[in-house]
């Protein structure tokens, strides 16, 4: 599991990895706090190296614009470095767990690889 923070290292990543699932979170939202433990377990139980956190505290980070995050947490799938897909986060609410198995069901639904939300 990797941290990033900005947008050379998010691109290298991207470029380095066939299917990445992207947390875009910022510490001092507390949607996010909630969220964190709930994308680790996933990204622990998976063992792979495709769940990457995006840290975007800076209201100046340009990852912010680049994939249209208006609300933290937000997830978004990347294959290369192309968006397949995205749950975005809910003003004053968040993501729930539930919202994210059901977009990992999605994901294996889809015809991909099918390697997430496997235990």
């Amino acid at each position: 599991m990797k941290e990033v923070d900005n947008e050379d290292d998010l691109m290298n990543i991207l470029r380095a990895t066939e299917r990445v699932l992207v947390l875009f979170y910022a510490s001092w939202c507390p949607f996010c706090r909630g969220f964190l433990p709930i994308f680790k377990e996933y990204a622990r139980k998976n063992k792979r190296d495709e769940f990457l956190f995006v840290k975007i505290d800076d209201e100046n980070n340009l990852l912010w614009e680049k994939y249209d995050v208006e609300v933290v947490p937000t997830i978004v799938l990347f294959e290369g470095e192309r968006v397949q897909r995205r749950l975005n986060g809910v003003l004053r609410v968040g993501l729930t767990e539930d919202q994210f198995k059901d977009f990992l069901v999605w994901s294996n639904k889809a015809g991909q690889t099918g390697r997430f939300g496997k235990k």
